[in-house]
């Protein structure tokens, strides 16, 4: 319910105001100066309407009275159509009613009101729930490890040096580079997110630096590209190490130049912006398997932070597990009010090879599928812990710890993949659902082990 304020003596105004706002708000009635001084002590009015034609004050002293001591109240003013002509700065200060007035006029000021309020309540929280989820001091870092990684990026964020963060899949590293531009002097300027692995190379040039009209088929008009969009801002071009050789090019001038051409264009853009850019792979190893141009590598690589992952920061298992509990029980409308200790037991031994964003998608699961008020080991649907080699960039491993010789599990995990293939015709897609990995993974899997197919052209080459 919102609170309406009609100063004036008309009293037909004050029933056409009262009849539009029904139930839906309280109307408050004010026939003076003095009244008025001990309604404004106990209330904020979002909207204050009053009528100048009827009522014993001196216009300009009420209005220059209201603008100063009601700041975030709407004010309506019906002027006195014999007596007063409003100067240009109340015109620009209050909103103008002219009679007659009717309840489609009020009701229209009404509603206007008190919606642009709820949108600007909502803003409000919105930016400060921002501000909170991006603040430094309140991410969940209980281990040493990542607590060294909050202190250098909390330094590197008042800078506005580019940033290299690598890490394994799933350890954070988009909300890291979000956290660092909301702390830093561009947090009022455009963030944008570029992943560089799932945006095919036929589209990533025109994705990146936009294009000209004509340029290609299809390009029925200019269209600015991500650089442009971040202009004054940040851009985060995550696994920044899948970009073609052209393209690292391109990108190497912007971070030496701040210039670069559309697509089709000869025309050159400047544009400021800082650049963070994160990989799951050894940037060293992509420089030396020439997958990432030397001269970049050495512009990217700035500063540079690593993030552990989950299983070397154990202390920050459980505490995370909780945060992402009741942060989906209230998505989903769960009530359920933590785990069981075998639950807790059963997280704390799990070796999470996808990090924290497995850590997410299995509480999520778990939330769907319980049914009691504490999250059981049989819904967390775990696995036996994988063996997991981030030097050699797998994912995921498709086999379990039993075997340890390494020879072993190597044909072991070959001879899998060749089974999910065969049964899949030997469609990766498919085979990579079977295997319960990423079409990613699984074809870094298949280019380890020299698996070769005739349909499979660059297999052929």
């Amino acid at each position: 319910m919102g609170q309406i304020l009609f100063i004036g003596n008309d009293l037909q105004i004050l029933d056409i105001i009262k009849g539009v706002a029904k139930q839906e708000h309280q109307v408050t009635y004010c026939p003076n100066k003095s009244s008025l001084n001990e309604l404004l002590k106990k209330h904020e009015y979002p909207l204050i309407f009053i009528d100048l034609e009827k009522i014993d004050i001196n216009d300009q002293e009420i209005l220059n009275f209201l603008e100063s001591s009601c700041p975030n109240s709407h004010i309506l003013v019906s002027p006195n159509p014999k007596h007063l002509d409003l100067p240009f700065e109340y015109q620009n200060l209050f909103n103008i009613i002219d009679k007659p007035i009717t309840a489609k006029k009020i009701e229209l000021n009404i509603e206007k009101v008190f919606k642009n309020r709820q949108y600007k309540h909502e803003l409000d929280f919105l930016r400060g729930q921002q501000d909170s989820i991006y603040d430094f001091d309140k991410i969940i870092a209980y281990s040493p490890s990542i607590k060294k990684v909050f202190t250098a990026l909390k330094k590197f964020s008042k800078t506005d040096s580019t940033i290299l963060i690598t890490g394994e899949t799933g350890t954070g590293k988009s909300f890291l580079s979000s956290s660092v531009h909301y702390n830093s002097l561009r947090k009022d300027k455009p963030f944008v997110t570029i992943n560089c692995a799932n945006l095919p190379e036929s589209i990533l040039d025109s994705e990146l630096f936009g294009h000209e009209k004509g340029a290609f088929t299809g390009a029925d008009k200019t269209r600015i590209g991500r650089l442009e969009q971040a202009n004054q801002g940040t851009v985060f071009l995550d696994e920044v190490s899948e970009l073609n050789y052209s393209l690292q090019a391109k990108l190497l001038r912007v971070l030496e130049e701040r210039s670069f051409e559309r697509v089709g264009g000869n025309r050159t853009i400047y544009c400021n912006v800082r650049i963070i850019s994160a990989t799951n792979r050894i940037p060293e190893k992509q420089v030396e398997e020439k997958n990432l141009r030397e001269d970049l590598y050495y512009r990217l690589n700035v500063l540079r932070v690593h993030i552990p992952p989950l299983r070397e920061r154990k202390e920050c298992i459980q505490p995370l597990a909780e945060f992402l509990l009741f942060k989906n029980a209230r998505k989903l409308k769960k009530h359920i009010q933590g785990f069981t200790q075998e639950a807790v037991d059963m997280i704390l031994a799990y070796h999470w090879p996808g990090n924290i964003r497995q850590l997410q998608n299995t509480i999520e699961r778990a939330l769907i599928l319980e049914e009691s008020e504490r999250i059981t080991p049989e819904n967390l649907s775990l696995v036996e812990p994988c063996i997991y080699n981030y030097k050699e960039n797998e994912s995921t491993s498709l086999i379990s710890t039993s075997s340890s010789n390494p020879s072993n599990l190597a044909s072991q995990e070959k001879q899998k993949i060749l089974e999910a293939l065969e049964k899949n015709d030997w469609v990766q897609k498919d085979a990579s659902k079977d295997l319960g990995i990423s079409p990613r993974a699984l074809n870094y899997k298949i280019r380890k082990h020299g698996i070769r197919h005739k349909r499979w052209l660059k297999n052929t080459e």
